[in-house]
């Protein structure tokens, strides 16, 4: 007997399609250079899934200091918290550059989670390699100098090890924005780029274009990227 039609989608199904289909509980829309996407103490009632563009987080203490938290890109989903209960946004989110963005009503994400094995899969392994991520970030701001977290960061934005055959891509952020996702000041960022610079390891000229060079001087322990402050 011939499959039903219910089996053959169930077959066929592919969460990257999925994620780039508008149907009930989903859509698709495109947000500006730094256009707000949603605000700290909003209603989180929606996930959200990266099909191009960077995003940023952001959140904002009771003294309104503002500090960066989380850059996401292609590929990547941003406020899964109102899946674990979250009532209201704990960040804000802006788009950093021309961006595509999934929304994922909840009620249809945990539908989908429910009913579909691939896509759960799919949400799985993202959340495993985000949280792997999270903690070699704390081992790295815990462990390593300033000078190695920022040659870090300088690779993580640059998407190196993403996507192999991708070209690495440049980064826009300022050094106010690198120091505080380092834990640093803006005036040792700034003498780490120029350092960085001189050794061939980047271009910067308002964007930051990261050579390979740089991913193998921290493979290979050189003594230029220090261990020590």
């Amino acid at each position: 007997m011939p499959n039903s039609p219910d089996v053959r989608e169930k077959a066929t199904f592919d969460p990257k399609t999925f994620l780039g289909r508008i149907e009930v509980g989903k859509t698709i829309e495109r947000y500006g250079k730094n256009q707000k996407i949603f605000s700290q103490g909003d209603v989180a009632d929606s996930v959200f899934f990266i099909r191009k563009g960077k995003v940023k987080i952001t959140v904002l203490s009771e003294h309104g200091k503002e500090a960066v938290v989380g850059i996401f890109g292609e590929g990547q989903f941003f406020g899964e918290g109102c899946l674990m209960g979250a009532e209201l946004r704990s960040a804000t989110s802006a788009a950093m550059e021309e961006c595509l963005i999934t929304s994922i009503a909840k009620s249809a994400m945990l539908a989908t989670l429910a009913a579909e094995p691939k896509f759960s899969a799919f949400f799985m392994a993202y959340l495993l390699k985000r949280n792997s991520r999270i903690e070699d970030d704390l081992i790295d701001q815990l462990f390593n100098s300033s000078e190695r977290r920022l040659a870090r960061l300088l690779l993580l934005l640059a998407n190196f090890g993403q996507e192999h055959g991708k070209q690495p891509s440049a980064i826009t952020l300022s050094q106010e924005t690198l120091a505080e996702m380092i834990g640093t000041t803006r005036s040792r960022v700034s003498f780490f780029m120029n350092k960085f610079r001189k050794q061939g390891y980047i271009d910067y000229n308002g964007k930051i274009e990261v050579h390979r060079s740089l991913l193998d001087a921290v493979l290979r322990d050189k003594p230029q990227i220090q261990e020590d402050e």
